[in-house]
Formats: structure tokens, sequence, C-alpha cells
């Protein structure tokens, strides 16, 4: 599963739970894409987060 090259962030395991509850296992996968960034004025390929694409925190090219 990729992680974001910025802030780490990956899939999250935790407990599904229904209505009756009956218990399953549950992922939950982050959103990430793989984008063209500027890193030190070259362009690169690497898997980063939405939030992070949205707050500005890396450059794309």
């Amino acid at each position: 599963m990729a992680k974001c090259a910025i802030c780490e962030k990956g899939a999250h395991f935790g407990i599904q739970v229904s209505h009756s509850h009956r218990r399953s296992n549950k992922m939950w996968k982050s959103n990430i894409k793989k984008v063209k960034v500027n890193v030190n004025g070259t362009p690169s390929k690497m898997y980063v987060c939405t939030s992070c694409l949205r707050s500005g925190l890396v450059e794309r090219a």
C-alpha cells in the first residue's frame, strides 16, 4: 500500500460494526495520488495525499 511521501499517511485498520453488532475487519485507505512534483527544481513523481496537495506542502511540476 502506498504512503504519502510528505506526511507518511497510509492505510488505517479497525473493526466495522454492523447494526446487529456483527464485527468484521475494515481497512480505510487514504486518498493518495501519484503526482509529478518539483524537488530542488527537478520534476519527479511522488505519492502524495490530497490533503498535502490542498495545503500547498508540495509544488506541482
